[in-house]
């Protein structure tokens, strides 16, 4: 009997990693190294699929010597053994069994002369197994010739003195390894060039008064601020000295703002640093005018200063936006940011139009006072008022009209819905004008508008009556309360669920709500209602038997309500 996986079983399986090779031996390998060794544990796990050192470096894009080179480099610390080179046949080890730990074995005779050289540059102390290891690791690891990493390490020394630990010269070594600088050659080259910037790194540092000699990654930041960023010596000195308490960091924060401003030269970067201060000080007027603080300015100048400017607001009419805000109460940042986007899709940019607006808004709310006080409401004008003054202007009655309805509407217990309803029935008649409204005498009378008053009263009072003795009937019903507590209930769960992001709890909830309607609507069949019943059916949909749609009535009143 033969038994063997398909190939469209061992497709859709997977290939078991032990966490020892996660944990320990994954971080410290290059990403070639790792590719290989999970092709092959899956080759061991698919005897099916065989395939030759060939197949393996087509498969994985590698060339074959590469792929002998990552089991030579696994078989160095006892993960695999290559039992025969051609045909390739190696065999995968237990990694605890054999490790218990990451140990690599390297070839003493391999790197001798390496060894005597790097002591030779440590004549007061004893380098350690653990030390050498370190380096053996990233010459192995990276294939860095070993010229060049004592190169590096005499680079280092030298730039540092003999103090430097060893965990600094391993770092720098990385980075030029990262960035496939291995050989004597190209190891030479590269630190030939950071010599030939050494006075220019000086004079950066002395600019933002820092004491101390360059070292490798101020030379990489400056190869960085040159070739990637364009920028010249000049400015990048130009640059260092506006920096207080200069770091290399800062400066280099602050280079990449500027290259994304795209400022470069002197007078470019002179001219940033100005806007930036003036929108500074502008975010701290802004602040002052609405009477709060904020510690760190950066986030508001971002958020709201930068946003503003950037839809064409000038600095004066920002600061009179901010002091309008102030004396409506308004004043929070959020509070102004709302009133900019309304100014701006109006078109009130400039500090002339936007004095237009508030004036105008001015005016408007005086009338408003005086509307409200012939009413009989004592309140401050709000945005409803002022709608329903718009409204009613665009129905082309003046505020004399305006005023005309609510001395008629004074006292009433809605007088505001009352002069709107006078006012339908004065366009409805075309009466704009007080002469007109004297010569015919035609408004609307108090019964009239009682009447209208009393029949939305008591369409409504209908529909929750209605509402009210099905939900008891429902009630009664066995079962019923304890699914309908639950349904209600289910909404909180679910805004929660999606103010929280929980997908999975999201669509449980979902699928438990739809159970819910189901078995309610069951339940409520024995007594011929549904859900919807226990809630107000009006008899007009567009206005919830109020009488008006907004401030316009609704054309619902002389329909027949069954």
């Amino acid at each position: 009997m033969s038994c063997s996986y398909s190939k469209d079983f061992s497709a859709s399986s997977f290939t078991g990693v032990e966490n020892t090779f996660i944990n320990e031996y994954l971080p410290s390998a290059s990403g070639d190294y790792v590719k290989v060794y999970l092709y092959g544990l899956f080759l061991c796990q698919n005897p099916a699929i065989n395939k030759s050192l060939k197949d393996i470096a087509d498969y994985l894009s590698l060339s074959e010597e590469k792929v002998l080179e990552a089991f030579k480099y696994w078989e160095d610390f006892g993960a695999v053994t290559i039992l025969n080179k051609d045909p390739l046949n190696v065999t995968f080890n237990p990694l605890r069994a054999s490790s218990g730990g990451k140990t690599r074995k390297y070839k003493p005779e391999k790197y001798a002369d390496f060894t005597k050289g790097l002591q030779a540059l440590f004549p007061d102390k004893m380098i350690s197994t653990g030390e050498y290891t370190e380096y053996f690791h990233i010459m192995e690891s990276y294939s860095m010739k070993p010229e060049a990493m004592l190169m590096l390490a005499k680079y280092c020394v030298d730039l540092k003195g003999k103090s430097i630990g060893y965990k600094y010269i391993t770092k720098v070594a990385k980075d030029f390894a990262n960035r496939g600088l291995t050989s004597l050659e190209q190891v030479e080259l590269e630190l030939s060039s950071y010599v030939t910037k050494t006075a220019e790194l000086e004079s950066i540092l002395k600019a933002m008064s820092i004491k101390r000699a360059p070292d490798h990654e101020d030379a990489q930041l400056l190869k960085k601020w040159t070739s990637e960023l364009d920028f010249e010596l000049p400015s990048i000195l130009f640059a260092a000295k506006k920096i207080k308490k200069g770091s290399m960091e800062k400066l280099d924060s602050f280079l990449l703002d500027l290259h994304a401003t795209k400022s470069f030269s002197p007078s470019e970067i002179a001219d940033y640093i100005s806007k930036k201060q003036a929108v500074f000080d502008l975010a701290i007027k802004i602040n002052k005018a609405l009477s709060i603080y904020v510690e760190v300015l950066e986030p508001v100048i971002e958020n709201y200063t930068n946003k503003w400017i950037s839809f064409g607001f000038e600095s004066d009419a920002l600061l009179f936006i901010a002091n309008q805000c102030f004396k409506a109460g308004k004043n929070t940042l959020s509070d102004m940011d709302d009133i900019v986007e309304m100014l701006r899709n109006r078109g009130f940019i400039s500090l002339s139009s936007v004095g237009d607006y508030y004036e105008e808004l001015k005016q408007t709310d005086e009338f408003i006072k005086k509307f409200l006080a012939t009413v009989g409401v004592n309140r401050r004008p709000n945005s409803w008022d002022r709608e329903n003054i718009n409204v009613w202007k665009n129905w082309n009655f003046t505020e004399e009209m305006i005023l005309e309805a609510g001395k008629l509407s004074a006292g009433k217990s809605s007088p505001i819905p009352y002069v709107n309803g006078i006012l339908s029935n004065w366009k409805n008649n075309g009466i704009f004008s007080v002469g007109t409204l004297s010569e015919i005498s035609v408004t609307v009378s108090d019964n009239s508008q009682e009447s209208y008053n009393r029949e939305y009263e008591r369409r409504r009072t209908l529909a929750h009556s209605r509402a009210q003795k099905n939900s008891e009937i429902a009630m009664s019903l066995e079962g019923f309360s304890a699914v309908y507590g639950r349904l209600n209930g289910i909404e909180k769960d679910l805004a929660f669920a999606e103010l929280s992001g929980n997908n999975d709890s999201l669509v449980k909830l979902e699928k438990e709500k739809s159970e819910l309607i189901v078995k309610a609507e069951e339940i409520l069949k024995s007594s011929n209602l549904t859900l919807k019943d226990l809630s107000p059916r009006y008899a007009c949909e567009k206005c919830n038997d109020t009488g008006y749609v907004g401030t316009r009535r609704c054309d619902c009143f002389d329909k027949v309500v069954k």
